[in-house]
């Protein structure tokens, strides 16, 4: 029955583990010398040899007690073949074998001497026998019964000493003879020393190997990792999952050993093609099974020489899964829909008509184009059906497309790859579609888009999907697309200002925003819900709100609106300031005061031909309401110059007090110019 003995056992469990195996004269030295190093490591004696020592190891290993074994002659080399841990070897050297012969002429002076060696004779040993005066006769073993016929055949040839291993010392007693033990006490110290520092570095790599396994196993890509012959060193279970060779392992035992063949079948065609390449193989899409994998396989390279490779595997759902949420949680917090559909502020049956066709398109993810004349509303309802659609709470990109030159135009709505151009930003950028992925994107004045870019805007409607300045490779997106413009795209079509693929392309659902004046009704509760928005900041109370009203009642059944509710927004805006200061002075003619502060009420004076600044200060809105409508006016160039000129050139300001856009005022200059 075989012995696992611990004869010296250190009380930390973390000092790596030392096996003593002998089946002779050796046990005894070892366990001498073993008390010196326990605080080193643990030592455990077993008195076996062979294959009865595997079993009685093999255990110990396994668990990770046993780091090194520590034996000699054919029993070690026996170890070293069947055990998995390294086995370290006694060894013989050349003093420790002249110290032997010494001390066996001193026991037997002038008899023949018999040596036995493990696997090869010396011959230097054999060409200083003469030196020496000695007559030794040398064998060699490799296994146990080869001692005891290399003991028998110096018996024989008349050997009366016999210097070997302790088995060949017992059969040399047996047989009547002297013995000499081979091994010296300095050679089972160097033993020890080379067993104590191996046993150190296998615990250190075997702890990290356990750790690095741990954090592998709980990883959810799939890991494997091969040596330079393509032979399986680790694999984690999400790898096995994700290529389905997971299976019920008490029903079929031969599961394990099958799973590195059928590894090696899967990942073979990778391995071998980024061995071909001689670099790494990323970022492929395969199909394994019913599943989307995206797989990259990596070169390990040890001291600039390839040692194997990497093979690593993802769900392509999960990555789709974070890919959105990374997107959802890196969202700016300006890129909100703030406004809904209820936002809009009327009972008429244009503004009804709009509402009806708004809902019908955030139904489903159709392209919508929205199209009226400046300051009707057109991002509000863009807004409006974003917050109505299954998009809500993603983004939402609004992009003006005549506020950039063409050059940024294109980067902003496409992105760019670090280096594309000049001053491109490092790293890269993402686009304005990109951006907008999961969401909508709202592009305002579709109608002033470069030529050039129409055909890439064209592209990404129908792929959906974008590639950034100086890259190689196309980015899916998922956006619901919403254009604006204030121009007519049929008639910019026929002229050839503008593609017709694209304009069908978003002429597939579109809503028309009617003009202020062709909604009157509309236009006081939207005055009375502007000012009570803006109550809190103009201080304004409901009496000051009713003034307000009161006084602009002229403009609201007379005046054209060219800007539309903007227009009306900014009026009610200077109103609710000038009438906040002049409160406390409510019969005072402050007709003349507004002439210069309101240059509409003297456009409609010089159009109409009466004089609405003489309308006394509490007179009734509804006093006013049965003059008859004026035609719509448009500034002029006279206008703008006028307006300009009051305003010191500051266009953003003679916009304001034109009751138009800026853009609009751009487009008028422009136009005059042309």
């Amino acid at each position: 029955m075989s012995t696992f003995t611990p004869t010296f056992v250190n009380a930390d469990p973390g000092r790596p583990g030392i096996a003593l195996v002998s089946i002779s004269r050796l046990q005894s030295l070892c366990e001498t010398i073993a008390p010196r190093y326990a605080g080193r490591a643990r030592f455990f004696s077993v008195r076996e040899g062979y294959g009865a020592a595997v079993t009685a190891l093999q255990a110990h290993v396994d668990a990770g007690s046993v780091d090194v074994v520590l034996a000699a002659g054919s029993n070690g080399a026996y170890l070293r073949e069947h055990l998995s841990v390294p086995v370290v070897m006694v060894k013989v050297n050349g003093f420790d074998v002249l110290s032997a012969i010494t001390r066996a002429t001193a026991a037997r002076p002038g008899a023949p001497i018999g040596l036995v060696l493990h696997e090869t004779i010396s011959h230097e040993l054999a060409d200083l026998g003469g030196w020496l005066n000695v007559r030794l006769t040398q064998r060699a073993y490799r296994s146990v019964d080869e001692v005891r016929t290399a003991v028998n055949d110096l018996a024989a040839e008349g050997c009366r000493v016999i210097i070997g291993p302790g088995m060949a010392c017992d059969l040399a007693q047996q047989a009547g003879l002297d013995s000499v033990f081979l091994y010296s006490l300095g050679a089972v110290e160097e033993a020890f020393e080379r067993s104590v520092e191996l046993a150190r570095v296998s615990r250190q790599k075997e702890s990290k190997r356990v750790r690095l396994n741990t954090i592998v196993a709980h990883l959810r890509d799939g890991v494997a990792a091969f040596d330079d012959a393509g032979q399986l060193e680790a694999v984690n279970p999400a790898m096995l999952d994700l290529l389905g060779l997971t299976g019920d392992r008490h029903r079929d035992n031969n599961r394990d050993r099958d799973v590195p063949a059928e590894l090696a079948r899967t990942l073979g065609p990778w391995l071998r093609e980024a061995a071909e390449r001689g670099g790494a193989a990323e970022e492929r899409i395969e199909q394994i099974g019913e599943r989307s994998l995206i797989v990259n396989c990596v070169p390990i390279l040890e001291q600039g020489a390839r040692s194997g490779s990497v093979v690593t595997v993802q769900d392509a759902l999960v990555a789709q899964r974070i890919d959105r949420s990374l997107r959802t949680s890196q969202r700016p917090k300006h890129l909100v829909a703030r406004h809904r559909l209820d936002d809009l502020v009327g009972e008429s049956a244009a503004l009804e008509r709009v509402r009806r066709l708004a809902r019908a398109g955030a139904a489903h993810d159709a392209t919508v184009l929205l199209t009226g004349e400046s300051g009707t509303g057109k991002e509000l309802v863009a807004q409006g059906i974003h917050n109505a659609s299954r998009r809500r709470g993603n983004p939402f990109v609004a992009f003006n497309c005549a506020a950039l030159p063409e050059g940024l135009i294109e980067s902003e709505l496409f992105g760019h790859e670090e280096g594309a151009f000049t001053g491109a930003r490092r790293g890269g950028k993402p686009g304005l579609f990109e951006i907008a992925h999961t969401g909508t994107i709202f592009l305002d004045e579709i109608g002033e888009m470069p030529a050039a870019l129409q055909s890439r805007l064209l592209r990404v409607l129908q792929e959906r999907e974008v590639m950034k300045l100086g890259s190689g490779r196309a980015t899916p997106i998922d956006v619901r697309v919403i254009a604006a413009t204030h121009r007519d795209l049929h008639a910019l079509v026929e002229r050839g200002a503008f593609r017709a693929d694209l304009y069908f392309r978003l002429n597939l659902l579109q809503i028309e925003l009617p003009p202020l004046r062709e909604r009157r009704a509309d236009v006081v509760p939207l005055a009375r819900h502007l000012l009570s928005r803006g109550s809190r900041q103009y201080g304004l109370s409901e009496a000051s709100i009713g003034r307000v009203l009161q006084f602009l009642a002229p403009l609201f059944e007379r005046y054209a609106w060219p800007g539309n509710v903007r227009e009306l927004e900014n009026l009610l805006t200077r109103a609710a300031i000038y009438l906040g200061d002049a409160a406390g002075d409510l019969d005072r003619d402050i007709g003349p005061d507004l002439l210069a502060l309101f240059p509409e009420f003297d456009r409609m004076q010089r159009e109409g031909g009466k004089d609405p600044l003489r309308i006394a200060p509490n007179a009734h809105a509804a006093d006013a309401a049965s003059a008859p409508a004026a035609p719509r006016i448009t500034p002029t160039r006279d206008d703008v110059a006028k307006a300009l000129e009051q305003c010191g050139g500051n266009r953003a300001a003679a916009s304001r007090a034109l009751g138009i856009g800026r853009t609009t005022l751009w487009r008028l200059l422009k136009a005059d110019d042309a």
